[in-house]
């Protein structure tokens, strides 16, 4: 998508909490940067050093899970959990009523959440605007 906005994007492969640091630190040097945090167990067992390392540089980050905006993140934008499980609850219903797993078709995600953290943007010194504020699930204040 970053084509179609004018952005530059740039991956950070990581595989552990030293590249994590390096690369957050990379990202601070340049001008105009922030951070989009991907779900993955590496970045699920670093969420706090990425989260103080956004913060120390003063880096905007979006994450991949609501409870991470609660821990100081800036923003996060995830698929609705309670949604995807009541949806595992139906197929396991369906099953369990004689339904081939096989024969069931894939489902991908139609909720999706935003979450603001307003401290977080205070301390970074940015202003999110009433838009996207209106269009939040939860703004925390």
């Amino acid at each position: 998508m970053a084509p179609s906005f004018p952005v530059e994007s740039a991956a950070a492969g990581v595989h552990d909490a030293a590249e994590i640091a390096r690369a957050i630190s990379v990202a601070a040097n340049e001008s105009d940067r922030g951070l989009i945090v991907l779900p993955d167990t590496i970045m699920s067992h670093n969420r706090k050093l990425i989260a103080d390392l956004a913060a120390r540089y003063r880096l905007p980050a979006v994450y991949p899970f609501r409870y991470l905006a609660g821990e100081g993140g800036l923003v996060s934008y995830a698929v609705d959990t309670v949604e995807i499980y009541r949806g595992a609850a139906s197929y396991i219903g369906r099953i369990l009523r004689g339904a081939k797993a096989a024969d069931l078709l894939v489902q991908a995600p139609t909720k999706f959440e935003m979450v603001i953290n307003l401290k977080t943007a205070k301390a970074l010194g940015l202003t999110v605007p009433s838009s996207m504020l209106a269009r939040a699930g939860e703004v925390i204040e």
